[in-house]
């Protein structure tokens, strides 16, 4: 059975491509806590595996060859519908997943349990899923194991995204110590491409800000004399 879509889909999915982290080359991180999850649960095949709109995707690995499937055939499309630990103790005796060709064929998955990877805001990515080719359970430790080590994974991501930000804040940084070319008369800011803009058009290129204008004292004085003595009255009168 196909796993409907959750409640927050979109923001689900805006919140894993602001991790950039689908289609990234193997990291060994992620490739530990895997084969840390595989041995703690004594099963053969143990992912990280990431729900994307048509897709799921293993950033890491243990027990199995491929890098993604549909994620119409995906048993972890449907442990991210909840905050809490999905577990199929026999995937064929289990209406939602006894005809999946995930479990009729390769890899023949008859045991499952995927812990949500949960964002600081409480949206699902994907999953830390354990899988066997015999029915079995899980003992407490070892739930609470793979608990712990899906949290795990959340804050590798949080510190690549971070990180990532961090580069991009250092680069704006080293941009802006640079000798920047700028008119003498108007304020206008030269690019490299030789081109002259406003200020508020070189800083939102190179910055995710954005302007208010106003009139400066100076400016009033100059510009709105009327206005500025005005003003000087009522300070007066006060």
């Amino acid at each position: 059975m196909k796993a409907p879509l959750t409640e927050q889909e979109d923001e689900r999915l805006e919140a894993l491509r602001d991790y950039k982290i689908l289609d990234t080359p193997d990291e060994r991180e992620y490739d530990d806590l895997v084969a840390l999850a595989s041995q703690i649960c004594n099963v053969p095949i143990a992912l990280i595996s990431l729900i994307d709109s048509n897709r799921q995707w293993f950033k890491a690995k243990v027990g199995l060859e491929a890098r993604e499937t549909s994620r119409d055939v995906s048993f972890c499309a449907h442990a991210i519908l909840n905050d809490h630990m999905l577990v199929i103790q026999d995937a064929l005796a289990d209406a939602r997943f006894a005809t999946n060709p995930l479990v009729t064929c390769a890899p023949n998955i008859r045991f499952y349990a995927g812990m949500p990877l949960l964002t600081p805001a409480g949206l699902a990515l994907g999953t830390l899923c354990v899988i066997d080719h015999e029915p079995r359970e899980l003992a407490a430790p070892q739930i609470r194991a793979l608990e712990s080590l899906a949290h795990q994974v959340v804050t590798q991501m949080e510190l690549r995204r971070v990180s990532a930000r961090l580069a991009q804040a250092l680069e704006k940084i080293a941009l802006i110590e640079e000798l920047i070319p700028i008119c003498s008369y108007c304020k206008a800011i030269r690019n490299d491409a030789g081109f002259w803009s406003s200020v508020e058009t070189f800083i939102k290129q190179h910055a995710d800000v954005a302007f208010t204008h106003g009139v400066c004292d100076g400016c009033i004085e100059k510009h709105f004399p009327e206005v500025a003595e005005l003003w000087r009255e009522q300070d007066a009168g006060s």
